[in-house]
């Protein structure tokens, strides 16, 4: 459990550093269910089980056993594809939620496609992603 806390801040604050230009965090959950928070004054904390989100307008908790998606969006409709973040014919480096590598491809393309249904996180270059493939 240490480690996937561990795993869920580092990909946070590598989200929150290329985050710059997106003034929303929109969440999904794995029924479907989309929340849409703004960033402004935005803290994020994880207690048990729990992801506790506050901004200005409020607090919002998820279960982390139901989070399905997280990813910031410049309109706060609609979710940023992956391919809009990470160019989809360069190389990428595929780990899994715990930090393990799992392959390295040499394209986006290539890379989903040899994927399993899970949670990952896709790096290129600076760059880095959380995708989940259902």
């Amino acid at each position: 459990m240490k480690r996937s806390l561990f795993v869920l801040a580092t990909a946070l604050c590598v989200m929150m550093a290329q985050a710059a230009d997106y003034p929303y965090l929109v969440f999904t959950n794995t029924g479907g269910t989309t929340t849409v928070l703004g960033v402004a004054n935005l803290t994020l904390t994880v207690s048990g089980n729990s992801l506790e989100v506050s901004n200005t307008e409020g607090t919002t908790t998820f279960v982390l056993t139901e989070l399905a998606n997280m990813q910031f969006s410049k309109d706060g409709s609609t979710i940023l594809a992956v391919d809009q973040v990470l160019d989809a014919e360069q190389p990428v480096s595929v780990y899994s939620m715990t930090g393990v590598l799992l392959g390295t491809y040499n394209s986006l393309t290539e890379g989903v496609e040899a994927l399993c249904a899970g949670a990952y996180v896709i790096k290129q270059g600076k760059n880095s992603q959380t995708i989940v493939v259902k």
